[in-house]
C-alpha cells in the first residue's frame, strides 16, 4: 500500500469522505477516544459513517468531573458503542498506595504504562482492528507532525486520522454545525504539559 500516494488522494477530501473511504475495506475499523478537546467531531463523523463502530474508551480514571459528565452526553447524543477499559487498579488505591510520581520522574513511566498503555494494549489485543480511527492533528506535537492522514504501523493497521490538517478554528465551526459540545476541563495526568507526547502512538505505529 502506497501511504504516500493515499495520502495526497486524500489530502482535499472533506473528513466524512475520508472515513467513508476507510471504511469501504475496514473489516475490523475502531474508534478511539477519552474524550479530550474536539474529540466529539472525530466521534460524529465516524459514527455518522458507520454508526455501530466500536468506540473504545480508556478511561485512565483521572478524568475530571467535567470531562465525566461531558462523556456521558455524547455517548447518549450520538448513541456510541462504547466499549470501556480502565487499568486494573483504581485511581484511589494508587493514590492511597503509590501516589502520581512527578512527570520528570524515572516512576512516571511505569505509571503511564499502567493507568494508560496497558488497557490500550488490552483493547487494540481484543478489538485486533485493521483500521484505527484518531483525531490526531498536525501541530500538536513533534511525532504527529512527521504523521499524515493516514499512516500504517508496523502491523500493517492503519491508523485514520479524517481531521489531521484542520486547525482549532476550522473545528469549532464543525462543532457549531452539528451542535456537539466541547470539553476542556480535560486532564491527562501522564501528560501534565499540552505538547507532550501521550505514548499511544509512539508505540503502536510508523509512516
Amino acid at each position: 500500500m502506497d501511504i504516500q500516494k493515499i495520502n495526497l488522494e486524500l489530502r482535499d477530501k472533506s473528513p466524512s469522505e475520508i472515513v467513508a473511504w476507510a471504511i469501504n475495506f475496514a473489516l475490523k475499523p475502531v474508534v478511539t477516544t477519552n474524550f479530550r478537546p474536539y474529540e466529539a467531531a472525530i466521534l460524529h463523523v465516524v459514527s455518522r459513517v458507520k454508526h455501530d463502530i466500536d468506540v473504545v474508551w480508556c478511561d485512565t480514571g483521572y478524568n475530571t468531573p467535567q470531562t465525566y459528565k461531558h462523556a456521558e452526553r455524547i455517548i447518549q447524543q450520538l448513541k456510541l458503542n462504547i466499549d470501556l477499559y480502565v487499568p486494573k487498579q483504581t485511581a484511589a488505591y494508587r493514590d492511597a498506595i503509590f501516589g502520581v510520581p512527578d512527570v520528570d520522574s524515572p516512576l512516571h513511566q511505569v505509571f503511564t504504562e499502567q493507568v494508560k498503555l496497558e488497557p490500550f494494549q488490552r483493547a487494540m489485543k481484543h478489538h485486533k482492528p485493521d483500521v484505527w480511527f484518531t483525531n490526531l492533528r498536525k501541530g500538536q506535537t513533534a511525532l504527529r507532525d512527521s504523521l499524515d492522514i493516514v499512516s500504517q504501523g508496523s502491523d500493517g493497521m492503519l491508523k485514520v486520522s479524517p481531521f489531521y490538517h484542520w486547525s482549532d478554528e476550522q473545528l469549532d465551526v464543525y462543532m457549531e454545525e452539528h451542535q456537539l459540545e466541547n470539553e476542556f476541563k480535560y486532564f491527562d495526568p501522564t501528560k501534565v504539559h499540552a505538547n507532550r507526547e501521550c505514548g499511544l502512538h509512539v508505540t503502536t505505529t510508523k509512516n
